[in-house]
């Protein structure tokens, strides 16, 4: 899949550096995969949900989610969010009342 973008995750790994080595773990294993659909997402991604429209992927031992945009057809990840903890369960609240 092609990431899109990068500086997403480095801007959250300067901020956050105890990030950056589970950060570039997901990076490479997502870079170097394609998924067909969700399903197959969940093989290499176990931890994965799919909050319509997005994915989150739990990273770093539930420490960060990374919140994606995928598009299956295209081999592309839309990095939309990268968060801590806290500021996911933050993030969920908006999403639930539909200001996200």
């Amino acid at each position: 899949m092609h990431i899109i973008s990068l500086k997403m995750l480095r801007d959250f790994w300067r901020r956050h550096p105890e990030a950056e080595q589970s950060l570039r773990n997901w990076h490479t294993v997502a870079e170097n995969s394609r998924f067909a659909d969700f399903g197959d997402l969940r093989q290499s991604f176990g931890s994965a949900d799919y909050v319509p429209p997005y994915t989150v992927f739990d990273v770093g031992g539930n420490n960060y989610r990374v919140v994606v945009i995928v598009r299956y057809r295209d081999g592309k990840m839309f990095v939309r969010w990268v968060m801590t903890h806290r500021e996911y369960d933050d993030w969920c609240k908006r999403y639930r009342k539909g200001k996200v």
